[in-house]
């Protein structure tokens, strides 16, 4: 059970900017994901939650919004979903933790 993104990092500017991520799931399960924020003040994250099917991808799209130059990162937080779920928010909540994995993405505004 893993996901990748590509790009694994982002540069934007700290007057504000856009990133674009793609998370893929090399796996044969459908998994669910949230994504988590070090800067909620100066990052919009679209979407939070979602779904990635088997061989599938999902587009993040990271929102820098004008603030003082700084280091930060997101963890999109991912594990197995659960068969009949379609609200993506209420399944992530189901996944036990031992079966949730995590991976980062570095953010740097300057």
């Amino acid at each position: 059970m893993s996901l990748t993104v590509d790009p694994p990092a982002a540069q934007v500017p700290a007057a504000g900017g856009k990133s674009t991520h793609t998370l893929a799931n090399p796996g044969e399960a459908k998994m669910v994901f949230k994504v988590k924020s070090s800067n909620n003040n100066e990052y919009r994250v679209n979407p939070v939650y979602g779904f990635i099917d088997p061989a599938g991808n999902a587009t993040l799209e990271v929102t820098r919004l004008a603030g003082p130059p700084k280091e930060d990162k997101l963890v999109v937080h991912f594990g197995p979903a659960p068969a009949d779920a379609t609200d993506a928010q209420a399944a992530f909540g189901q996944v036990p933790a031992e079966q949730q994995g995590n991976i980062t993405i570095g953010l740097s505004a300057t």
